[in-house]
């Protein structure tokens, strides 16, 4: 094996099997490479990571292992691994330094943080993205691997548009060696993804990498991470201690209902965030329909495994609550039973003390059970103005929690909905949270001046707009068939930028006709009139023409009134004497 010198040793033969090639991408814990598997003749993506990181024997252990781990996933969103292993190589110096290496499937495309770096995503496409993501992380966690370090950097988008998400178990293996938090952060690159837990130095689990999803999530919809310090330190603080600014603040177009799923997805205490893959891409779903989602929890799944066994759950087999409860180590009973008589009697007199209580407490008002004064009914408040609404939860000393939410059927401002719902017997002064109709879904209708009657029909259309009708009309400026504004019935007129638009709403276009209406001015200051014809409004190309026959400086004459072509010359004469 050969070694050449420079920024780092740069690896011809791999483990006397993979050509190293070009240099495809370099960060703060390896470089990658273009390869050639040269026993199966195919390309690969070699990872050659720091040698300093093979001077920890806890990397070196742990990375083999989870190396080992990665390479027993296959699925369509993982970006195979292949090999994994170290090799021994000689610098020019002559010292003798471990190379950790991974052979990892090639992938035709690019990093998702190159694609964000260009801007915010529109929100479909974060979504999609996004769960691409989420797919990746169910079928891991399911196979009891967390990733530990999702970001854009470790996400690459196919020429398909395939996520495809990689590195699993490099960051546990270096979590897991003798880095701090600093050192760890320099490693895999930014602190900017960081959990909570992780920022504090506790344990991980699979919600630590929902919590980093929803930051990719976050950055995707905005084109920035919701924290941002002058340290690692410093951004690690942020997750922990404050309260991100929601998205929405930072880009109005997205919903109230995305707005909720982001935040949720950054709760900081993970039991407050969503607690599985499946959950989070649910979620989504719903989100990119305009509604809320409802946040109840989900049947138990796969989170025994990875947070613990839950007694309750139907996957607690027989054999493991025994375990738990010790069962197999008691001591056999050597007294004898009592009397199946007494058995069965016993049981008939808890079975009737049991129904007398039920009928007791069946039989007392709601207000009895609880206190007459300890609890409140919700009152319904749904369809209802949100000022008559909310004031009446507030008359029952309840708060009120605003939500705004589109509906295509009810009025702007009328209430959809409370939570709790009517009729609930809460105690005084919780919180509900009230969803208030937002009107009809707005769509942000693009700047359509300058642009040509075809493509402007085509962007309303892309824009999930109705195109009504164009007419012709006269400007100076904008040249023919081009758009010079388009007209919203009922609602304004965009004579450039963006304007909101009802969802399904028809816009009309308004096309020069490359003509203008050219006044009389007879009668009129020659000045005056130069001014006008000549100015921005007209456009036109204005002679004078002196009649000394006469005084007093009026125009006595023109070449043109009424239609004519953009731009045209108009002889103008006046009185000159």
């Amino acid at each position: 094996m050969t070694v050449t010198d420079g920024a780092a040793p740069g690896i011809r033969l791999l483990a006397g099997r993979y050509q190293i090639g070009e240099l495809l991408g370099r960060g703060g814990m390896a470089d990658v490479h273009l390869g050639l598997d040269a026993r199966l003749n195919r390309k690969v993506a070699v990872k050659l990571l720091k040698p300093s990181l093979a001077n920890d024997p806890a990397f070196r252990t742990r990375f083999r292992q989870e190396a080992q781990a990665a390479a027993r996933m296959a699925h369509p969103t993982i970006v195979r691994v292949f090999d994994a292993g170290e090799e021994t190589v000689r610098e020019p110096s002559g010292v003798e330094v471990q190379v950790p290496f991974i052979v990892m499937e090639h992938v035709d495309g690019k990093l998702l943080k190159d694609l964000v770096a260009q801007g915010p995503l529109e929100a479909t496409e974060a979504v999609r993205i996004v769960d691409g993501i989420l797919t990746a992380l169910e079928y891991s966690h399911r196979a009891g691997v967390v990733h530990r370090d999702i970001k854009p950097g470790n996400v690459m988008i196919t020429s398909s548009g395939q996520v495809k998400v990689m590195d699993f178990g490099i960051a546990r293996a270096i979590s897991d060696s003798s880095a701090t938090i600093a050192q760890t952060s320099a490693i895999l690159g930014t602190a900017h993804y960081f959990s909570p837990e992780q920022a504090r130095g506790e344990g991980v689990d699979a919600r630590t990498d929902l919590y980093s999803t929803g930051v990719v999530l976050y950055e995707l919809l905005t084109g920035k991470p919701p924290f941002h310090g002058d340290t690692a330190v410093a951004v690690a603080y942020q997750h922990i201690s404050e309260t991100p600014v929601p998205p929405s603040a930072l880009n109005p177009a997205i919903s109230p209902a995305l707005n909720a799923v982001v935040m949720h997805a950054l709760a900081k205490d993970r039991g407050d965030r969503f607690q599985t893959a499946a959950e989070f891409r649910a979620d989504l779903d719903i989100a990119m329909t305009g509604k809320v989602p409802d946040r109840s929890p989900v049947a138990d799944d796969f989170n025994a495994a990875l947070f613990g066994v839950n007694p309750n759950s139907t996957a607690a087999s027989e054999a493991t609550l025994r375990r738990l409860a010790d069962d197999t180590d008691r001591t056999p009973r050597s007294q004898n039973r009592p009397p199946v008589a007494w058995i069965w009697g016993g049981v008939s007199v808890m079975a009737v003390i049991i129904i007398a209580t039920l009928f007791w407490v069946f039989s007392l008002a709601p207000q009895q059970l609880v206190g007459a004064n300890a609890a409140v009914a919700v009152p319904d408040v749904v369809g209802q103005s949100y000022k008559v609404g909310g004031q009446k939860l507030l008359d029952e000393k309840l708060k009120v929690a605003r939500l705004d939410q589109p509906s295509d059927t009810v009025p702007a401002g009328q209430i959809l909905a409370t939570d709790p719902t009517a009729g609930t017997l809460v105690s005084p002064g919780l919180e509900v949270q009230v969803t208030v109709s937002s009107g009809p879904q707005q769509i942000s209708l693009p700047g359509l001046i300058y642009k040509s009657e075809a493509d402007a029909i085509a962007a309303i259309k892309a824009a999930g707009l109705v195109y009504g009708s164009t007419t012709q009309d006269f400007s100076a400026t904008v040249p023919a068939g081009q758009v010079i504004g388009a007209l919203v019935p009922g609602s304004q007129t965009a004579n450039g930028g963006t304007v909101q638009v009802v969802k399904g709403g028809t816009v009309n276009l308004s096309v020069s006709n490359g003509m203008v209406q050219v006044p009389d001015v007879r009668g009129q200051d020659v000045a005056a009139a130069r001014d006008l014809l000549a100015g921005g409004t007209m456009g036109l190309t204005v002679k004078l023409h002196p009649d000394s026959s006469c005084t007093g400086q009026k125009v006595t004459a023109q070449s043109v009134v009424g239609n004519a072509p953009q731009k045209s010359a108009i002889t103008l004469t006046y009185c000159a004497g």
